[in-house]
Formats: structure tokens, C-alpha cells, sequence
């Protein structure tokens, strides 16, 4: 089949999947007002890549039917094919500005990880590679569900009071039978797969009352017994989609994932039962680093927009004749400098990982994934303090061409832009930086990649420290050396 385009994967969006928003079910997540921006943006993703002026630098050879397929998909065994997965990746998200977060590239890029570690997976690695393959050769929209919900966060998954957690209740000869639900499985609504795995900075207790949650798979959107909780969509379809630019264009939900005894076919398992396995995924893998290669990308053309964005407030009202207003704007430079310096060394620095693949670089990956939150909050507060009070009352798109248009046209220009592109550059501002879409950006940061705590604590436990503190011991032990031998000179000469 190879690459589709938008309206193959809106079609494929028109089936029999359970989902529900706000007490009713969502018949058609394409004609649905509350969902057709997001659904729009993916079929506009999905036609970028069809285009025939750039098709070459999205694409690349399937091995297995020659046909051109999505270039995230790809399994990197160069530092080429880490720069093009990157282009690929960038192009993407310019296009949404980094604001459409979970694009589907973030799982191609993962899942084709898991491909090339298969052999992780054990009895089930030729299943993961098999849908791997069904997945590139199809272009098929992923997204994953890999957090239990939270009931009683003082204790693990095997001591929950409630346990509706998921896991494995039976067998048959066609496969297995979960109940249960998983949380925060972002762009589910518009999704062919969900996959269900591991979360990475997670593991379970290696006891026999854990093994039925040590499962993971693969299933439909549309499977019978699968429900999709979705949470209060961020635009309705109020006002004009001027008011709210990037919530109309760029929300791509969360949803609990409600398995009501599905049954999963054995072809579709990945883990089952079996916690070593489950606890192992990752590291054997590579697949957080892929992971992490992309949402850097994705990172970068958040702050690229920001910095953008800043610059545009501070133009239109020359708010930068002030020198407090040039620091602030100096620190979204210095952020996106961070993030391209961090793409670009995580793949220089890549190791050797399964199958001939190179895995992008721990170390600054890491660094993007527990920095990131903060400088973006911080670069929202830079947004909120150059539009100051600006942001308070900014009038709706329908004012500026309803019966206030005159007025609105006299006392809401500045001094670099008429009162029309002000409208817009300031309402921009407020959804990027103020509206509830920017809280959710803002809380989606720090915890899309679960617990920061943990990957900072797994880092640090990770991390080789013997040389570190070998060296600052041989320092000290040579400084008070040179003390005993009457050296007088300075002390770090």
C-alpha cells in the first residue's frame, strides 16, 4: 500500500470504534466540530508527505515492497538515516508548530525500535515484527496506552484496593483476554492501533501475583469490547477559529482506554505474563531514545514558534525598545539553541544498537526530557510578560468585522501592525501562552514521558559516576601532596 494520503486516513477514521466525549458517543471524529481540527491536521500531515515536490525527503524504500513508505518508520543504521528521520520529523512539526504533540511519528519511530530488538520480546519477537511491517507498509496512525490509573499511588499496581488495572483474565486458542483500562492514550481518537506497553520509567514487582499485568499488545481502535473515554475536548467550535488558533487546529486529546474482555489475538501479543520481559523492554530495545530523538524534534519547533512569536509581540509594539524585553527574548534564543545543539548530538554521539542500528544518544536526550518542561513554562511566562496587559482584553475575530469594526480598527492597532493582524498576533498569544490549550501543553511536557522524578532518578542511577568521584579524590589527594612536598604556588596551578 505504502504512504497514504489525508483523505485514505480520514476514510479510515470513519468506522466502528467506541468513543465517548462529554456523556455521548462521537458518531464521526471527522464532522465532529469538537474533533475535525485535530482530525484535519493529521490528513494535512499525511498529504505533506504525499507531496510530489518533497515525497523523496519523507519517504524511503519499504525492504519488503519496494514501495515508497513514511521515513519515520525507518530503522537508523546511519548517521544519514538519522538526519533524514530527523528532516522528516522537523518538516512535520513545523508544520504544527510543535503544538500537535503526539504526531504519529513518535510511534512509528518507537515501534520500529521494537522491531529491531525484537529479540527482546522472546517467543513473541516474530509478532512484533510482523506488525512493524504491517504498520510501515500500511501507514497505519499509532498511539499507546502505558499508565495504570491512578487509585492508589502509595502502592503498586498488585495491591490496589480496586483492581482495575488491566491485565490478563484468560487464555483460548486464539489468543488472550484482557480487562481493565490504561490511561492517557493521546490521539486514540484518531488512531488505526493502540498499543499497549510497558511505561518505561516503571517497572513490576518479579512475583507471581504481578505476572497477569505483565502484558503487552496490540489492537484496533474499532475492537469490539474497546472503549474510548475521551477527555473535554479544548475547542467547540465557538467563535471563529481566529480566536482560538492553534486549540481549533491542534488538539489531539488524551483518552482512557476501557478493555471490557477483549479478546487479543496471539498474532497481535508482544508480552505475556512474563515480567522479566516486561521490565526489560527499553533498555534492550533503545526505544526511549527513539522516542526521544523525535519529541527533541518536536521540541525545537515548539521553541522556534515561541521565539517566533515573542518576537512578533515585541515588534508590533516596538516592546523592545526596552532592555528587560531584549533579555527575556534572549532566553527563547538560547532555549532553542539548547534544544538543535541537543538533535544534533544525540545523533553524532549514537551507539551501536540491535541489528545494526544506531541508538540516538542518552545523554541528550535526557537532558532535553528534564530541562524542557521548565524552559517552555518559562518560555510562556516570556509570552505573558512582552504582551503584558495586552492579553487581558483582546476583542474575538467576530468584532473585528461585525458593527465594532470601526471601533475596533481605531483603538486596537499598534504602532508596527493595523488592528486586524494585532487581533490576531494577540489572540495567537493568548491561546500559545494563557488559554487552557497552553496549560495543557504546559502539563503535557512535564508528564507525557511519565514521572520526571523517576527519569531524573534513573538517570542519575544510570549514569557512570566511579570516574567523577575517582577524580575529584585524586585531585584532592594531589593538592595535599604538594602541601607535604613545601609547595608554595598556587593551589590548582
Amino acid at each position: 500500500m505504502g504512504m497514504r494520503g489525508g483523505e485514505q486516513v480520514l476514510a479510515g477514521l470513519r468506522d466502528d470504534r467506541e468513543l465517548w466525549c462529554e456523556g455521548a458517543r462521537v458518531t464521526d471524529v471527522t464532522r465532529d466540530v469538537r474533533f475535525a481540527g485535530g482530525a484535519q491536521t493529521l490528513a494535512e500531515l499525511y498529504d505533506i508527505q504525499c507531496d510530489p515536490e518533497i515525497a523523496e525527503k519523507m519517504s524511503y524504500p519499504s525492504p519488503a515492497t519496494g514501495e515508497a513508505v513514511g521515513l519515520s518508520f525507518i530503522e537508523p543504521r546511519t548517521q544519514t538515516d538519522l538526519t533524514r528521520r530527523r528532516h522528516m520529523i522537523k518538516r512535520w512539526n513545523d508544520h504544527c508548530l510543535g503544538m500537535y504533540p503526539r504526531s504519529p511519528d513518535f510511534l512509528n519511530a518507537t515501534m520500529a525500535a521494537y522491531a529491531s530488538g525484537a529479540e527482546a520480546f522472546g517467543e513473541f519477537s516474530g509478532n512484533v515484527r510482523a506488525f512493524y511491517e504491517a504498520a510501515r507498509d500500511g501507514d497505519l496512525v499509532m498511539t499507546h496506552s502505558l499508565t495504570d490509573p491512578q487509585v492508589d499511588r502509595s502502592t503498586d499496581v498488585t495491591r490496589q484496593a480496586k483492581d482495575i488495572a488491566l491485565q490478563a483474565v484468560g487464555e483460548t486458542d486464539r489468543g488472550i483476554k484482557v480487562k481493565g483500562a490504561r490511561m492517557l492514550a493521546t490521539l486514540a481518537a484518531f488512531a488505526d492501533e493502540i498499543l499497549v506497553m510497558p511505561a518505561p520509567a516503571l517497572s513490576l514487582p518479579e512475583t507471581e501475583a504481578a505476572k497477569p499485568y505483565a502484558i503487552g499488545f496490540v489492537v484496533p481502535a474499532a475492537t469490539p469490547g474497546l472503549r474510548l473515554m475521551a477527555r473535554p475536548p479544548l475547542y467547540h467550535g465557538e467563535g471563529s477559529p481566529l480566536d482560538h488558533p492553534l486549540a481549533a487546529r491542534f488538539d489531539d486529546n488524551d483518552c482512557m482506554v476501557v478493555f471490557d474482555n477483549v479478546e487479543v489475538p496471539w498474532e497481535r501479543v508482544f508480552i505475556h505474563r512474563d515480567i522479566q520481559t516486561f521490565n526489560s523492554i527499553y533498555p534492550k530495545t533503545g526505544a526511549v531514545n527513539h522516542m526521544g530523538h523525535q519529541f527533541c524534534i518536536k521540541d525545537l519547533s515548539k521553541m522556534e514558534f515561541m521565539m517566533a512569536l515573542g518576537f512578533a509581540l515585541a515588534d508590533a509594539t516596538k516592546v523592545d525598545a526596552h532592555q528587560h524585553v531584549r533579555g527575556m527574548l534572549a532566553e527563547l534564543i538560547t532555549t532553542v539553541e539548547f534544544v538543535k545543539s541537543c538533535v544534533l548530538a544525540c545523533e553524532i554521539q549514537a551507539t551501536e544498537g540491535p541489528e545494526g542500528t544506531l541508538i540516538p544518544a542518552t545523554g541528550p536526550v535526557m537532558s532535553v526530557r528534564l530541562m524542557f518542561p521548565d524552559l517552555y513554562r518559562r518560555a510562556c511566562e516570556i509570552i505573558q510578560n512582552t504582551a503584558a496587559g495586552g492579553l487581558y482584553m483582546v476583542p474575538s475575530f467576530a468584532d473585528v468585522v461585525g458593527p465594532m469594526a470601526e471601533d475596533v480598527e481605531r483603538y486596537d492597532e499598534a504602532v508596527n501592525v493595523d488592528a486586524r493582524m494585532r487581533v490576531k498576533l494577540f489572540r495567537l498569544a493568548h491561546d500559545a501562552a494563557v488559554s487552557t490549550f497552553a496549560g495543557r501543553q504546559i502539563l503535557y511536557e512535564r508528564y507525557f514521558a511519565l514521572d520526571p522524578v523517576r527519569s531524573a532518578e534513573r538517570l542519575y542511577m544510570q549514569f557512570d559516576k566511579a570516574p567523577q568521584v575517582e577524580r575529584i579524590r585524586d585531585l584532592l589527594e594531589g593538592m595535599e601532596a604538594r602541601m607535604r612536598d613545601g609547595d608554595e604556588g598556587p593551589a590548582f596551578g
